[in-house]
């Protein structure tokens, strides 16, 4: 059976195609933006993006599908962790 592709909208309005189960940050990294990292165990919170408005933490999930197969991600900031 064929995967569907699923439209993510990203906050530099940009458009990306994705399947259920690809990796968060190259899927990011497509539509030119970086997802910060940190402990890359989902301790630390720093990759923490908004996915229609469900926070989840990017090294420890990948992308699912939802009806309607699209996804609007913001990505989450952090006064902490600006440079």
């Amino acid at each position: 059976m064929k995967k569907s592709l699923i439209k993510i909208s990203w906050p530099n309005n940009i458009d990306t195609f994705a399947s259920e189960g690809d990796n968060w940050f190259s899927t990011a990294e497509k539509a030119g933006l970086e997802i910060p990292t940190g402990c890359l165990t989902g301790s630390c919170g720093a990759c923490e993006i908004d996915v229609n408005g469900e926070t989840v933490r990017a090294c420890i999930s990948c992308i699912k599908g939802v009806k309607g197969n699209n996804l609007n991600v913001s990505l989450t900031t952090d006064p902490f962790w600006e440079v």
